[in-house]
């Protein structure tokens, strides 16, 4: 929506026209529904239409970093995951890469047998979840904020909770509620996530409060996060400069509770660490040395790993 050709110069989220990514491996720090006992296979997508100050994955999603690959490479870096155990694939912003991602998953499907999650900060047109139908099964959304000049502030979206709000809403009519296999790993659904600031409660209660009158009951998962980490001071927003208190986190659960969003997860205290966020390492991007036989038989472009 930035209005800019691509193959000409990058547009708002930093992406040029070919996908670029930071890390592809199995993530073991999702929730447990999500990340099970041999982990997910976290996809890291280069770049974000969202301009938090406060992400933890800056590297990746404001500063690019990250390496070019094809669409076919990154259908067989699905398949890799798959082959690695990884319980779903996991597409962590992926939206600025859309049409590619989903003819890479196009390529994949025949041996995708995993859930595939999409993993997004929560600001979405509906017309991206709608054109992600038939390849999603897990979405796994942030809802940030319900004050519009904290979204402004915190993020550059003044119309962030209006987004989001009708985004969610098309994800859970098109997943239908959460559904488990026998080990309790979610095989399709969605799970909201909403990460409490500091100083910010009020609005999580907010967020919360428009979350049980607006989705039907029973309809989503929902996971409250206390891990907000300050990676370096920021003078222009000093009240980030610190970690959520006992008393605000607990605030926000207690009003989770008294609204009945009781399906989903809580963190215990000590969750804001900073080994949490993963290595940008390239691991898992480009191919293996000994590789011989590629998983996915390309043609035309598709060669140009």
């Amino acid at each position: 929506m930035c209005r800019v050709d691509r193959h000409i110069r990058t547009g708002f989220c930093g992406c040029g026209d070919r996908v670029k990514l930071a890390r592809a491996a199995l993530h073991f720090w999702e929730e447990p529904c999500i990340s099970g006992s041999r982990g997910s296979g976290a996809v890291f997508f280069s770049g974000c239409t969202l301009g938090c100050v406060y992400c933890q994955n800056a590297p990746v999603s404001h500063r690019g970093f990250g390496a070019e690959i094809s669409e076919g490479r990154l259908a067989e870096i699905f398949l890799e995951l798959q082959a690695k155990g990884a319980h779903n694939i996991n597409l962590v912003t992926a939206t600025q890469y859309l049409p590619s991602v989903l003819r890479a998953l196009e390529l994949a499907r025949p041996r995708l047998h995993v859930p595939v999650v999409y993993n997004c900060g929560g600001y979405e047109r509906v017309e991206t979840v709608r054109a992600l139908r038939d390849y999603v099964d897990i979405f796994l959304p942030d809802f940030k904020y319900g004050d519009s000049a904290l979204a402004a502030r915190y993020s550059g979206v003044p119309d962030y909770f209006e987004v989001a709000a009708a985004a969610v809403r098309e994800m859970v009519a098109q997943a239908g509620p959460p559904a488990f296999d026998g080990a309790g790993l979610l095989r399709s659904g969605v799970l909201i996530r909403h990460l409490v600031l500091p100083g910010a409660r009020r609005d999580s209660r907010r967020v919360l409060r428009w979350l049980r009158e607006n989705l039907p009951a029973g309809s989503f998962l929902l996971s409250l996060m206390s891990q907000y980490t300050p990676c370096a001071p920021d003078a222009r927003h000093p009240e980030l400069n610190r970690r959520v208190t006992t008393f605000e986190y607990e605030s926000v659960v207690e009003e989770a509770v008294r609204l009945g969003l009781t399906a989903g997860y809580r963190q215990e205290s000590g969750s804001a660490r900073e080994e949490y966020t993963p290595p940008f390492d390239l691991e898992g991007v480009r191919p293996e040395a000994d590789k011989k036989t590629p998983l996915v038989k390309r043609g035309g472009e598709e060669k140009d790993i």
